[in-house]
């Protein structure tokens, strides 16, 4: 049996208090530490919540200003439409007072010219009676003699336009075949002009001339007249120190003419005046 020894009893009994101590401290330690981060924790939270509170106070205000300015705009879109639509409303109503009246008018005007027809038919059924069967006899026959003369004076007009009318489509066939000869007779010009002509040419070409002035077409363009650019056409223009004034000098193609219209102009050279 083993010796019970004091002195190591009571230095067992002296560490247990300091270990418990110990643990208390510790203990102590941690609750502080946990107290401070719940501390931390609740600031974090309430400075997010009053973060989100002011978000939302931000939100609320642009909700509000984006709300008046869209509701401004509506009322400025509403009074336009308001002030368009008075506008064409008032145009409307003008343009129907106008047709109101001109319709008005127009009845009037009916009305009364109605009522001057059934005066004119009136009167003259009162003169008609009080006239004498001779009377009657002779107003009729003035009338018939006002028609007469009416329908004499259409039927004059009507024989006056028909007549030139048909003047005037003969020239224009005179004019056809006076140009579709032109060329033959351009040909007769300049066998003519060197003479090489014998007598029955001669006969038919002046057969044709007198057929052409039968019908009233000229012939111009000669040496040595004047030059008139109305019925000449210069095709070349050749000085000449003895010509004081521009003159025909050859004619190439000889001009027609139907009284004053010319068919075609006269294609000629022209002798100038020198400068030198």
């Amino acid at each position: 049996m083993s010796e019970f020894n004091a002195n190591d009893y009571l230095s067992g009994l002296e560490d247990v208090p300091s270990a418990a101590g110990d643990s208390c401290a510790a203990s102590a330690n941690a609750a502080d530490n946990a107290a401070y981060s719940a501390a931390d924790g609740a600031a974090e939270q309430g400075a997010v919540h009053e973060a989100k509170h002011e978000a939302k106070h931000a939100a609320a205000a642009s909700d509000a200003s984006v709300n008046n300015a869209a509701s401004d705009a509506a009322s400025d879109t509403a009074a336009d439409c308001a002030a368009d639509c008075a506008t064409q409303d008032a145009a409307a109503s003008a343009d129907a007072a106008t047709e109101k009246s001109q319709a008005t008018a127009d009845e009037s005007n009916a009305r009364k010219s109605k009522e001057n027809n059934n005066s004119a038919d009136t009167q003259s059924s009162e003169e008609d009676d009080s006239l004498t069967p001779l009377g009657k006899a002779k107003k009729e026959a003035a009338e018939y003699l006002e028609a007469l003369q009416r329908e004499r004076a259409e039927f004059i007009n009507f024989r006056n336009r028909a007549a030139k009318e048909q003047d005037r489509f003969r020239q224009h066939g005179i004019t056809d075949v006076l140009t579709a000869l032109l060329p033959a007779l351009d040909d007769i010009d300049r066998i003519r002009e060197h003479g090489a002509m014998d007598d029955s040419f001669k006969a038919v070409a002046a057969k044709l001339d007198k057929a052409f002035e039968k019908f009233g077409v000229e012939k111009f363009g000669e040496k040595g007249e004047d030059f008139d650019p109305t019925k000449h056409d210069a095709i070349l223009h050749k000085p000449d120190a003895n010509a004081t004034k521009e003159t025909v000098d050859v004619v190439v193609e000889s001009g027609y003419r139907i009284g004053d219209r010319v068919i075609r102009a006269a294609r000629v050279v022209v002798a100038s005046p020198s400068n030198a």
